[in-house]
């Protein structure tokens, strides 16, 4: 006999304003999970249709925030911290962890903390075998002695972890470089080919300008921390964007924020959103350093990106979809699709005025500011932490 009764959803997430900038929708609309998926987006759906409903009247629902990235291998070196309560509990379902890792030090970050957190998390293979655990360390740090960097050791651990291991990561800072960039750059696009899996490149105060390193760059790598305002910035000495960072982006590199502690300045923000140089991607960047100021989460330098006069739709834009399509997930997120993993944030924008700061210490008065109010990974719910909170 069919069955003519409403159908029945694990979760109801009711009256929300619902924005998920890959289907172009901005409204109010009920989403319905089951099992772990997003099975119907629709207007008024019955209460009875569900085991549980989740009020979001007056908030904002969004597809699982991406951040692309972030440090979350703790414990090893002085960067990361502890995925869960920085990133799932803050509205953050999925998030790649930028290069903590290298071949020396993955099968740990595999064992303790990816198969264990309850936060999606791929990584980006450092290029150099023990990742990050030196940090700034004088003469201990990644480049500073290229004996670490071996194409052979990434490409078979790469290899070796297919799906959770999504790309490669290299850092070019003098302080963990000296003057060994250049032969790191090659090395790194020696194994980015060889594997077929995109380059996020770190840039700021390298040896070598930026100039020289970015014709290296192909299609769907990524240049993060863009708007830090040290030397070899995506700006030349005239505040101008440089030739050489508008051809990368006309064959197809993508430039992503990476807030974190030292690469994140208004000022040239706002000098590169007059010459119409939006991110492709918005990431925290959140490691230890961090996380207590002035990054804190994703959604504070969300929040930024309102401030300096993006739209709410083009900065959620930047953390959903944008993000989901720069390495291969291996799962439909980025979208609230039904099909689509049910991975949602629940959001609110805050109105009131909120004092923002930069890496260089500059302040700017906001007048909005999202926060997170509830996370849903998998159909499974998270409330922001209180330990882990400001």
């Amino acid at each position: 006999m069919e069955n003519s009764g409403p159908e029945r959803y694990d979760l109801i997430i009711q009256g929300g304003r619902v924005i998920d900038p890959a289907q172009n929708l901005d409204g109010v609309r009920d989403v319905a999970l089951r099992e772990g998926k997003v099975a119907r987006l629709a207007e008024n759906l019955p209460r009875s249709a569900a085991r549980r409903v989740l009020e979001a009247r007056g908030k904002i629902v969004v597809p699982g925030l991406i951040d692309l990235h972030a440090h979350v291998f703790p414990d090893v070196g002085p960067y990361g911290i502890d995925p869960d309560p920085y990133c799932l509990h803050r509205g953050v379902t999925t998030v790649i962890d930028a290069g903590t890792s290298g071949a020396l030090t993955f099968p740990a970050f595999r064992r303790f903390v990816i198969d264990r957190a309850r936060t999606r998390i791929r990584a980006l293979l450092h290029v150099v075998a023990i990742g990050m655990v030196a940090g700034s360390t004088p003469r201990l740090g990644e480049l500073e002695d290229l004996r670490y960097c071996v194409p052979e050791m990434a490409v078979r651990v790469a290899e070796e972890n297919r799906g959770t291991i999504v790309g490669f990561k290299i850092r070019f800072s003098r302080q963990y470089t000296a003057s060994h960039d250049y032969e790191g750059m090659l090395r790194a696009q020696s194994v980015r080919d060889r594997c077929n899996l995109p380059l996020m490149v770190h840039i700021g105060n390298s040896y070598t300008p930026l100039s020289k390193l970015l014709p290296l760059m192909r299609q769907g790598d990524v240049v993060t921390h863009i708007y830090h305002s040290h030397r070899h910035g995506i700006l030349d000495s005239k505040g101008r964007l440089r030739r050489e960072v508008l051809e990368a982006r006309r064959r197809g590199v993508l430039f992503d924020v990476g807030h974190g502690a030292g690469s994140f300045s208004f000022d040239v923000v706002e000098r590169c959103l007059a010459q119409d140089f939006l991110p492709d991607t918005i990431s925290s960047d959140l490691y230890s350093a961090n996380v207590h100021g002035p990054v804190f989460d994703l959604v504070t330098t969300l929040s930024k990106f309102l401030l300096l006069g993006m739209s709410l739709s083009e900065v959620l834009r930047r953390a959903t979809v944008n993000a989901a399509a720069v390495f291969d997930l291996g799962a439909k997120v980025g979208t609230l699709q039904p099909g689509a993993e049910a991975d949602l944030s629940v959001l609110e924008l805050q109105e009131g005025e909120f004092t923002f700061i930069d890496a260089d210490g500059q302040s700017r008065l906001g007048k909005q500011k999202l926060a997170p109010v509830v996370t849903i990974k998998g159909g499974e719910l998270y409330e922001p932490m209180e330990e882990a909170s400001r």
